[in-house]
């Protein structure tokens, strides 16, 4: 076992698991914006079917929707990102313990805000 984190192989296959942990939170808000949207689209289908009548849609499901895609495509670039910067640093010797992850900090501060978000749509959509 070697003393330098740069020398260490388990340094690198943890900065590896981590990438993949992140490229599964992406995927899985991939996975729910996908879902989100057609189930909008499922409702929609659902109205229209009973009553026979065009169905009125705002919309918001799919933008939703895309937007929860869109935000699984960014976790996944920047998951790309960071772990290239990430080995850049530990071949370098330049990387440091010990620092915050702000992407994932960033992510749990926006899921926060959707969460709330949804729970005031909820609340207010009778």
């Amino acid at each position: 076992m070697a003393g330098n984190p740069e020398d260490d192989p388990r340094v690198y296959f943890a900065a590896e698991r981590t990438l993949l942990a992140w490229l599964r939170t992406g995927l899985g808000l991939m996975g729910v914006g996908f879902a989100v949207a057609r189930f909008g689209l499922f409702l929609r289908e659902m109205q229209a079917s009973e009553s026979h009548a065009p169905a009125h849609a705002t919309g918001l499901s799919q933008w939703s929707g895309v937007a929860l895609v869109a935000l699984g495509v960014i976790v996944n670039v920047g998951a790309a990102w960071r772990h290239v910067q990430l080995v850049r640093q530990l071949r370098a010797g330049s990387w440091q313990p010990g620092k915050i992850s702000a992407g994932a900090v960033g992510l749990a501060l926006v899921l926060a805000v959707v969460g709330v978000g949804i729970a005031v749509y909820l609340l207010l959509a009778h």
